[in-house]
């Protein structure tokens, strides 16, 4: 009865997963209903007592193919806008046929399933035990199936990297690109950080420039509009005067 009733849930939970995986249009959604796929098939192991199966499906593809999606997903990144421009050409003509042949490979599965006398489990697992068989069928009458579906892993992480993958209008900007336009620019030098005068290291404490006088960059505005309206100016005029320009530009 348990079982029944752990197999009903856990299909329901699967099959929606799976459509959710298929139908949703973001990148990182589609990882996540994968994941959930993927552990409801090792629940299902483990209730089919084959602790190894499900062991591994948790390890190895939960635990190591999801997160290299994910990896792949957030060291490109995804951008929340959709891109209206076709950037690979010819995809949905591909597309169409591995559609097909997935469709293929389904019916035939559907059909094995349904029409292939059963084995049961002790059939199946003999007297060698449930990691000897699996090894055994792995690496003799499956080892074709096996290899294809490692190449088919490297596949689904470069898809991946596909449905993150962003047109760019405008070309990148090199470090020498960079360097003239800083160099060109109103400020050569660095701009200041918060904390760098020399008897302090805060936030409140503004920098000060080689010449002396205070480094307005470096003036938080929380702060100063802070100072200002409760009436804590620094004692140092050069400081209270960089405050009350910083809240100045920061009102308008």
């Amino acid at each position: 009865m348990g079982e029944t009733v752990t197999f009903w849930v856990l299909a329901v939970v699967s099959v929606g997963a799976a459509l959710g995986m298929v139908f949703n249009r973001k990148a990182v959604y589609s990882a996540l209903m994968l994941g959930t796929v993927m552990l409801c098939l090792a629940v299902l192991y483990a209730v089919q007592d084959a602790p190894f199966l499900a062991a591994v499906q948790i390890i190895v593809y939960t635990g190591a193919v999801m997160m290299l999606f994910l990896f792949v997903l957030m060291l490109v990144g995804v951008d929340s806008s959709d891109s209206l421009v076709e950037t690979i050409k010819g995809q949905r003509f591909w597309a169409a046929i591995a559609a097909i042949g997935f469709a293929v490979l389904v019916i035939l599965a559907f059909g094995n399933a349904v029409f292939a006398p059963q084995a049961g489990l002790e059939g199946a697992v003999g007297t060698a035990g449930y990691i000897r068989s699996l090894a055994l069928l792995l690496f003799t009458k499956y080892v074709f199936a096996f290899e294809i579906t490692s190449a088919l892993l490297i596949t689904a992480a470069l898809g991946a990297m596909v449905l993150a993958h962003r047109e760019r209008l405008t070309e990148k900007a090199t470090q020498k690109d960079l360097s003239r336009a800083r160099f060109r620019g109103d400020r050569p030098s660095p701009l200041p950080g918060p904390g760098t005068y020399a008897r302090n290291n805060a936030i409140d404490m503004p920098a000060l420039l080689p010449d002396g006088t205070v480094a307005g960059d470096s003036v938080n505005r929380y702060i100063a509009r802070y100072d200002v309206e409760e009436g804590h100016l620094p004692d140092d005029p050069r400081l209270a005067e960089a405050t009350q320009h910083k809240a100045e530009e920061d009102s308008k």
